[in-house]
């Protein structure tokens, strides 16, 4: 059923939208991954979903769990209740157990939709502190489209070169707070560069002239 749901969702967006991936490379093929995506939609998970290998595991609010049909469709497509804003350490050890079984991993580190398109500045260390706990990569991805998402609108999924955790902070059960900052520092600016490309560049005015007219 997973597979035969995700080939209708591709066909659905390819059908709605211009849709492009890009990077598709860039995801390993032998292993589960970390996808750390913007967020600009509720379309997000599935347009990730679509593009990329494999089984997927995802966080969603605990209140989408209280209708049980619904409730029954995202778990069968591998969502997992988080109540937000409390601090459940368990969602945490959840996600490295999907992992270890066979499921990648969509977090969404703003935490909430940009409703202006751009990628939030700060962010949240949760993937970090996952990668750190399973070993596993993140893969950075941009969700990139004009204002809204209409009919036939040009949307492109990127996603960008896997990040390994090794290189910022050690694995295990603790890891220290200021690597997994600097993890989430890299990959939020790798998610800010796929979906907002390079910074232009202001050239300096040149110098003035001394005179003595």
């Amino acid at each position: 059923m997973y597979y035969i749901v995700k080939f209708l969702v591709r066909v659905y967006f390819r059908i709605m939208y211009k849709l492009r991936y890009e990077g598709r490379e860039n995801i390993p093929k032998d292993t589960t991954v970390i996808y750390a995506c913007n967020h600009r939609s509720n379309a997000d998970p599935p347009l990730l979903g679509s593009g990329a290998r494999g089984k997927f595991a995802f966080m969603a609010k605990e209140e989408l769990f209280e209708k049980k049909l619904f409730a029954w469709l995202i778990r069968s497509l591998g969502a997992f209740p988080v109540a937000r804003g409390k601090g459940d350490m368990g969602v945490i050890d959840t996600a490295v157990e999907r992992l270890s079984n066979g499921r990648s991993l969509m977090i969404f580190p703003e935490g909430t939709r940009s409703k202006d398109g751009k990628v939030g500045k700060k962010g949240h260390t949760g993937a970090a502190l996952i990668s750190a706990r399973s070993g596993k990569l993140i893969i950075p991805v941009g969700i990139c489209y004009g204002d809204k998402l209409k009919f036939r609108t040009p949307l492109t999924v990127k996603y960008g070169a896997p990040i390994d955790p090794t290189e910022y902070c050690e694995i295990c059960d603790a890891p220290n707070p200021r690597q997994l900052v600097k993890l989430k520092n890299r990959y939020m600016a790798d998610i800010k560069l796929l979906v907002e490309g390079e910074p232009e560049k202001t050239e300096a005015a040149p110098a003035e002239e001394n005179s003595n007219e």
